[in-house]
């Protein structure tokens, strides 16, 4: 069941595992048929502090959670933002239930971009909720890529003399974003993207190394004029729940300020129209 090993040890300081429904050790060979099941250890205590802030749960399951993450809230607590995070929400959530549990995401998201976040809701699934999902982005870039699709290959590190500015430099990591031009006009385009590899900043270090960066992102060249935070949006996530095995692809649709943005690309409504329905088998959208 692709069970990890500190997953497995876990186990057996508890119950153990049961072979149909007799103890077992973890060396005996399964044969086709034969049901293995065993308890899920109780989960470590969190430091972060539960809040009963406004969140939106796209879709929910004994393993997965997808949560709605708006432009100017961190994923989880840091130095500058000790409180008031996804993870303070989500664990104010199951408080509100009456449960306990940790904040466990398996996608993260810069505070200023938005969209939707997976969470793994135990220590069993996280491994495979990570292994298969996949995240589809929509961005509104100034200016327009050279090439209408395609794929950027370019590796990103440190800039030098920050810790935060990213930068595509011969010594950076292999970074590889897939994107297609949906719609463009006015100064603008709409831009679907998939990630390929998963570095940060990476879709804005990418675009702006093409010579269109995401409007509003001030920290890698775009204008602040028209929308006040880099125009990117998480607008799909596509996974394989533990649950039943099945492809599920929870949508988002553009926040406010975006698809205002948006309105000035003419054509950008079709396209999103089509974006919208590209979604896949299984898709659940809220």
């Amino acid at each position: 069941l692709e069970i990890s090993g500190r997953l497995s040890r876990a186990v057996k300081r508890g119950p153990g595992f049961f072979l149909d429904g007799t103890p077992a050790h973890t060396d005996i060979a399964c044969r086709a048929g034969q049901t293995l099941a065993f308890c899920l250890p109780d989960e470590p205590p969190t430091s972060v502090l539960p809040q009963p802030l406004p969140l939106t749960v796209c879709y929910e399951d004994e393993h997965a959670a997808v949560l709605y993450k708006p432009a100017g809230m961190a994923v989880h607590p840091t130095r500058g933002y000790p409180d008031g995070t996804l993870a303070n929400a989500w664990l104010g959530c199951l408080q509100s239930r009456g449960q306990a549990g940790v904040f466990r995401p398996v996608t993260r998201l810069d505070c200023g971009t938005s969209g939707l976040v997976l969470c793994a809701k135990n220590a069993f699934s996280a491994p495979l909720l990570a292994k298969t999902a996949q995240k589809g982005y929509l961005a509104l870039c100034e200016g327009e890529p050279d090439a209408p699709c395609g794929v950027v290959d370019a590796p990103i590190g440190l800039a030098e003399g920050s810790t935060v500015v990213r930068r595509v430099c011969a010594q950076g990591r292999p970074s590889r974003t897939q994107y297609a031009v949906l719609a463009a006009g006015g100064g603008l385009c709409l831009v679907g993207i998939r990630l390929l590899t998963g570095r940060t900043h990476q879709i804005r270090v990418h675009f702006a190394f093409l010579g269109c960066p995401l409007a509003g992102d001030g920290l890698y060249g775009g204008s602040r004029l028209r929308i006040a935070r880099q125009a990117l949006h998480c607008a799909r996530v596509s996974f394989i729940s533990p649950k039943d095995g099945l492809l599920h692809t929870v949508q988002a649709p553009l926040p406010p300020d975006m698809a205002a943005l948006a309105g000035c690309i003419p054509g950008a409504q079709q396209a999103l129209a089509g974006f919208w329905g590209a979604g896949g088998p299984g898709g659940s959208v809220p």
